[in-house]
């Protein structure tokens, strides 16, 4: 366990092929394109050609294929497809696609001296963690710091650090950016200490506890909160 002590987001004659191209990406990563035509545009209305099949929409509704009309005029119909909105303009092509959901949790098993140690990146550079819930911030021993273009002695505030061998001198920093897996956090707090321990950096509170943490014993699972 470390300790720091401080000093101080139309008519309907006048067709108009326009051609959506729609990937849904969804779990598996499986995609299903919907072919969508605007056929006509009036009296607020839209004919549609939907996968083949002819479609009349009024505002707010929604077709058995997914596609919705937000609005329509003589020149465009606005849609609404897997969740985004879309311009379909007289003789104009657009297309969408919905994006895989970002993975934002990451999975650190215990190893086999019964450690949770994963790898994950400090200011863009690698770096070897050890999870340590007990450690109050990130740690890391000068030498990791100097590898990592942390210039502690200037930077850094002078501070103690209280670990199993006593009291050792260390320094506080600030990183800009810790990263493991698709975990990425800001500005957070850390400690260099003084000496070639710990040999391994500490993945500590100053990071971990801006997630969620779930711990089965031989899992941890690190989550973003929302």
């Amino acid at each position: 366990m470390l300790v720091i002590m401080q000093d101080e987001a139309m008519p309907l004659s006048r067709k108009v092929p326009v051609l959506l191209a729609l990937c849904l990406s969804m779990a598996m990563s499986v995609c299903l394109a919907a072919d969508v035509r605007v056929a006509g545009l009036f009296g607020g209305k839209a004919v549609l050609i939907i996968d083949g099949t002819q479609r009349l929409l009024k505002p707010g509704q929604t077709s058995p294929e997914g596609v919705k009309l937000i609005s329509a005029n003589s020149e465009e119909a606005v849609l609404l497809i897997a969740g985004q909105q879309l311009v379909a303009r007289m003789d104009s092509r657009v297309s969408a696609r919905k994006r895989s959901p970002e993975v934002n949790e990451v999975q650190v098993w215990r190893d086999s001296t019964g450690m949770y140690t994963t790898v994950g990146s400090v200011n863009g550079l690698p770096v070897s963690f050890l999870v340590d819930t007990g450690a109050t911030a990130v740690a890391m021993n000068a030498q990791q710091a100097r590898r990592l273009g942390i210039d502690f002695r200037v930077i850094g505030q002078p501070s103690g650090v209280t670990t199993a061998s006593g009291v050792v001198n260390a320094w506080a920093v600030m990183l800009d950016r810790v990263k493991v897996g698709d975990l990425l956090l800001r500005n957070v707090q850390a400690v260099v200490l003084e000496g070639a321990h710990p040999e391994t950096a500490l993945l500590g509170m100053s990071y971990l506890g801006r997630l969620e943490i779930d711990n089965d014993g031989r899992l941890m699972t690190l989550r973003k909160k929302y």
